[in-house]
């Protein structure tokens, strides 16, 4: 028997019943498209370190950082990456101490951020000097005694950016293995923080 109006007004509910699936499945398919977009655009990562408080971001990628953000980026080459993180290491995750513009100072082991003309303010409790503020402790070794050479310093160029940890012994821009960050090294920052 095939199926009509006519049938359909002899079992109540059965057009309002399909209706109801037919527009389910429309949410459903309109939801997946939307999750996709965003997929394309955010990754999950997982935090190993102990430089970040939180144990997982979901990173916007493609996104420039401004200072204080939480940033994803792809270490350089080196023997000391390449040892302790492997020949492809994942993204690491720092705070954004530094933007361009901005100059780093090394006073002995201690390292400074003295911002620069157009951002003269003080977003650290640690500020030593209006517009400066110490953002970490260099170490000449790493807790396994390999030695540690400091990070650059003076005005961090465009498209760079100075990042570190509050961590003692983060591995971040206060050392010549990492220096500034540059654009082409990001993958994104980090939209929402996972506890």
């Amino acid at each position: 028997m095939a199926y009509t109006l006519d049938n359909a007004k002899s079992k109540p509910g059965t057009l309002a019943r399909r209706g109801i699936w037919m527009l389910g499945g429309l949410a459903a398919i309109g939801a997946w498209f939307a999750l996709d977009i965003y997929a394309r655009s955010h990754l999950f990562l997982i935090n190993r370190s102990p430089s970040l408080p939180n144990w997982a971001y979901i990173v916007e990628t493609g996104k420039i950082p401004k200072r204080g953000d939480v940033a994803f980026f792809v270490p350089p080459r080196g023997p000391i990456v390449e040892k302790h993180f492997g020949k492809v290491p994942s993204a690491f995750g720092k705070i954004v101490y530094g933007v361009p513009g901005d100059e780093i100072v090394h006073r002995g082991a201690r390292v400074f951020v003295r911002f620069g003309p157009s951002d003269n303010k003080r977003t650290n409790p640690r500020s030593v000097a209006r517009g400066e503020v110490q953002v970490a402790f260099i170490k000449p070794r790493s807790s396994v005694g390999e030695v540690l050479r400091p990070g650059p310093t003076g005005v961090i160029p465009n498209d760079c950016f100075y990042m570190g940890s509050r961590h003692p012994d983060g591995f971040d821009s206060r050392y010549g293995d990492i220096g500034f960050v540059c654009k082409r090294q990001l993958v994104g920052v980090a939209d929402k923080l996972i506890l």
